[in-house]
């Protein structure tokens, strides 16, 4: 086990928490979290789990291996790096740099500058023969200024938010107001927990957003919608990143034609420019809830998107299933997103 710490997107304030662990559980791999802090998860893991890490999630930005953590003033800083072993981090010839990324102005009393330089002084004082390459350094110290407290330690991967861009809504070939961001659906797929190769399901498919994501980190994907267009294009943006499905169909969410799945990720129909053939969507909802139950197997999950005003939530508990968690995402000034997750008893 390795004390590690995540900068993580502050895009929301939970939704980058419950993504890190879901991977970590999906994984296999047994953590134990020591702190949560304004963007920063603070636990400790099997050092291996960071190469999942990087390679599922869409709200982590920075992997890094912990040195130290204490409270934001210099004393405290320059004593713990002083006292903090190197050994087995950088070696002699080696080149370095340090870097420090302050969130919501914590500890504003402190400069970056300063504070780089002299943890960077304190390193070369440590260990004879490094030296620093602020261009192309061999190693990249972080440190998070957050809360009033520094986490620091030895920087060992990065998340860039590019590719997430490059598959947003409007540069996929087929386009739908209705259509989820990719990082919001990537980090929908993690929260269900599917293991590599398992079978997703999205009964709501729409533009193909979950499937997309699920088909890029290893899932079998399977999809349905009830509007014929919807299928077509679902296909065509699947094809276009290279997911290649078990299924898309035409069928009614409310009567799958599929079998047992391992997952369900889904974003029904709601809002103005969404389609629900005169049916509300808190009976849409309802139906499918009450019709999926026996398709997951014990222990799955299910991680859908509702308005605030169903209550998906409390809905699906009174329909059997156990409601692991809900978080809130505001989308515009008369919807806000309810993300719910969902367990088969």
């Amino acid at each position: 086990m390795t004390k590690l710490f995540f900068l993580l997107s502050g895009e929301h304030p939970t939704l980058p928490f419950s993504e890190l662990k879901s991977i970590l559980e999906a994984e296999g791999y047994k953590y134990r979290v020591l702190q949560e802090l304004t963007q920063v998860l603070r636990l400790e893991t099997d050092i291996n789990s960071v190469k999942s890490i990087m390679f599922r999630s869409a709200m982590t930005r920075i992997c890094t291996i912990e040195l130290f953590s204490c409270d934001a003033k210099a004393a405290d800083i320059f004593e713990r790096m002083r006292s903090t072993s190197l050994e087995g981090i950088i070696e002699k010839e080696e080149s370095f740099v340090v870097r420090t990324r302050r969130i919501k102005r914590s500890a504003s009393n402190l400069t970056r500058g300063e504070l780089e330089r002299k943890l960077g002084e304190l390193i070369l004082n440590k260990v004879k023969g490094t030296r620093v390459n602020l261009k192309t350094p061999q190693k990249k110290f972080f440190g998070i200024l957050t809360d009033n407290k520094l986490v620091f330690g030895l920087k060992i991967g990065e998340i860039l938010p590019k590719p997430f861009v490059e598959r947003g809504p409007k540069k996929r070939p087929f386009f739908h107001p209705t259509a989820m961001t990719a990082k919001l659906a990537r980090c929908m797929v993690n929260l269900a927990q599917p293991k590599g190769d398992e079978l997703v399901l999205d009964p709501f498919c729409g533009t193909a957003s979950m499937l997309i994501e699920a088909g890029l980190i290893g899932c079998r994907v399977m999809g349905f919608d009830v509007k014929r267009r919807m299928v077509k294009g679902s296909l065509q943006n699947l094809l276009r990143y290279g997911v290649k499905p078990e299924g898309v169909a035409v069928a009614d969410a409310r009567y799958l034609p599929s079998t047992e799945v391992d997952c369900i990720v889904t974003d029904p129909p709601y809002g103005r420019c969404a389609t629900t053939l005169g049916w509300s969507t808190r009976q849409i909802m309802r139906d499918f809830l009450s019709t999926v139950k026996d398709q997951l197997p014990r222990g799955k999950r299910i991680c859908t998107a509702a308005p605030k005003s169903i209550g998906v939530g409390k809905m699906g508990k009174e329909l059997g299933f156990k409601h692991v968690e809900s978080h809130l995402v505001p989308v515009h000034r008369s919807l806000t997103r309810e993300i719910a997750v969902f367990e088969r008893t």
